[in-house]
């Protein structure tokens, strides 16, 4: 409710944060797919990666900047009890996912200049990185992007429920490698990975940027909404007193 009834000016600002400080994960990925390549073995890789990839979504959660794929879950919450209106809803995460991108838009402009120029990551690694998420097919980027919703709506309900900053941090480790080791898509996070590649060279393109853009934004929304808010939400109230 708090987030609800926020001025927009602030859930920008922290939105934009939050956009920006998640694109260090995939800047990290990209820096260390650089240092490995051809070194370690595939699995071992991927490890890595998807451990690095939880990186930027700590900063974000325990820095409680706003992050949409939170909101899909527990903003959700007061509608369905009649707390607050969908147009609330719509607004709260208009301005978020808006901050969101735009922040990962800046971040991704600066991880490609910074990267190469000074020895962080080479240009193949962050078209890697992209096409992992874009070449896929329409139905198949759609249901993995709403187990991802799911996902990080079971993360919004996690750290909700946890008391201290260790269990938090525990939490958003294992939703977020656990996205990253299955490689499923991820809006926010997502848009920065996509948009180095496609700033850093042309095997990606601006249809398959908007593409995974818009089908992950759908599937991470329904993921957050129905597989955990209404569920949830549902288990709850008809569970009784003691519940």
């Amino acid at each position: 409710m708090n987030e609800l009834r926020r001025p927009a000016s602030g859930l920008f600002l922290s939105a934009f944060s939050a956009g920006l400080d998640i694109g260090f994960g995939p800047l990290l990925m990209a820096a260390v797919f650089t240092l490995v390549s051809g070194a370690w073995s595939d699995p071992l890789t991927s490890i890595a990666l998807a451990n690095l990839y939880s990186v930027g979504f700590i900063f974000v959660v325990l820095g409680r900047s706003e992050l949409f794929t939170e909101h899909t879950t527990l903003a959700v919450l007061p509608v369905l009890d009649g707390r607050a209106s969908i147009s609330d809803l719509g607004h709260l995460w208009g301005v978020v996912y808006v901050g969101n991108v735009v922040g990962g838009v800046v971040f991704a402009g600066i991880a490609v200049t910074v990267g190469p120029e000074f020895g962080i990551a080479d240009t193949a690694a962050f078209v890697e990185l992209a096409r992992g998420l874009t070449q896929h097919s329409l139905w198949g980027l759609m249901t993995a992007a709403v187990l991802a919703g799911w996902l990080m709506g079971l993360l919004s309900w996690l750290v909700a429920a946890a008391q201290e900053t260790i269990s938090r941090t525990f939490f958003v480790w294992l939703i977020a490698t656990t996205i990253g080791l299955a490689h499923l898509p991820h809006c926010i996070a997502g848009n920065v990975e996509v948009l180095m590649g496609l700033l850093a060279g042309s095997e990606v393109g601006f249809l398959a940027y908007g593409r995974f853009l818009a089908v992950s934004t759908v599937g991470n929304a329904v993921g957050g909404s129905v597989f955990v808010a209404l569920l949830k939400y549902g288990h709850v109230v008809r569970g009784g007193p003691g519940v």
